[in-house]
């Protein structure tokens, strides 16, 4: 049997001006207006090289979205070329619960496999290390802070 969110939900990467408003709009709601990280750290140069993921529903209206950074934008968050770095995953509040985060993490990993890469790094606030510890990533180093929010390194190989 099917669960609702496999028959109503979309994965894809962002590619059109529209997918990205939207997977901006996602990280507004959730980074600015939610957690109060301030507009001006949300967005910023990776944005321009990074793989964007848009979750929408059947009928368009944006769920969630992420990012990878590879090659030498993810040099300096992972230290190795072959290691990507997912990033600002956001699900909507009205998606969370449904599965939405999980294809967005998986769909972000498919394109690093995609792009040759070995594994996937990801800096993760500390409430949400459980979410990313159920799909394989593994916490190491001190916790640290962005955006005025404890986070912890994790890693994932690919596969």
């Amino acid at each position: 049997m099917t669960s609702p969110v496999e028959r109503t939900v979309e994965v894809r990467v962002a590619v059109s001006e529209e997918d990205l408003k939207s997977c901006f709009a996602v990280r507004s709601e959730v980074f600015v207006v939610e957690q109060s990280v301030p507009e001006s750290i949300e967005y910023d140069a990776y944005d321009a090289d990074a793989v964007h993921v848009l979750a929408v529903d059947a009928d368009g209206v944006p769920l969630g979205t992420g990012r990878l950074l590879y090659g030498p934008a993810a040099l300096g968050k992972t230290g190795d070329l072959t290691v990507g770095s997912l990033g600002r995953l956001a699900v909507a509040k009205s998606a969370r619960g449904l599965g939405v985060g999980v294809a967005l993490v998986r769909a972000i990993e498919a394109e690093a496999a995609r792009r040759g890469l070995a594994a996937v790094d990801l800096g993760a606030q500390t409430h949400a290390l459980g979410f990313y510890e159920r799909l394989g990533y593994v916490a190491y180093g001190p916790e640290f802070q962005d955006a005025g929010i404890p986070h912890r390194a994790m890693r994932r190989p690919l596969p």
